[in-house]
C-alpha cells in the first residue's frame, strides 16, 4: 500500500487527469450516443454534427471544473479567463472530432452503430492526449 501511495504522489496530476480523462469520456460518451441512438440519427450529418457539439459542451464544462479542482488545483482568482482559455483550447479537438466523424461516418457512410462506436472511441482517445497537452501548457500553467 506505501508503494501505491509512493507511485501515485509522484504522478498524482497524470493519474488524476486519467481518472478525470475517463469520467470526462464517460459524459461525452453518454451525452453523444444518448443522442444519436434515441432521438438524432448519425446518417444525418447535421444531426451527428449536433450531438458532437453538444457533447463537447457537456463534457468541457465538467471537465474543466474537475480538471480545475482535482487535477491542476488551480487557484487561480481570475477564473472567467482560465474558462475562457479553457474552452477556447479545446475548440480545435472539437474541430478533430467533428472532421474525422464526418470524413468516416458522413463522407464514407460508415454509419452504423459499431461504426459510430468504433470512431468515437478512436477520436475519445486523440482527443483526450491533446486535450491534457493544451490544459498543461495553455490553461493551467504552473507561475
Amino acid at each position: 500500500m506505501k508503494k501505491i501511495l509512493e507511485i501515485y504522489k509522484k504522478h498524482e496530476e497524470i493519474i488524476n487527469y486519467l481518472i478525470v480523462g475517463v469520467l470526462t469520456t464517460i459524459v461525452s460518451l453518454v451525452v453523444k450516443w444518448g443522442l444519436l441512438f434515441t432521438i438524432l440519427d448519425a446518417k444525418n450529418a447535421i444531426e451527428l454534427q449536433t450531438s458532437i457539439i453538444i457533447s463537447w459542451f457537456a463534457a468541457v464544462t465538467f471537465a474543466y471544473i474537475t480538471n480545475r479542482v482535482f487535477v491542476f488545483k488551480s487557484k487561480s482568482k481570475n477564473i472567467i479567463k482560465e474558462i475562457i482559455s479553457f474552452f477556447s483550447s479545446r475548440v480545435l479537438t472539437l474541430l478533430l472530432d467533428m472532421g474525422i466523424m464526418w470524413f468516416f461516418i458522413t463522407f464514407l457512410k460508415l454509419n452504423s452503430r459499431v461504426w459510430v462506436i468504433i470512431w468515437t472511441m478512436i477520436v475519445q482517445v486523440l482527443v483526450t492526449v491533446l486535450n491534457y497537452i493544451f490544459s498543461k501548457l495553455l490553461v493551467f500553467k504552473k507561475k
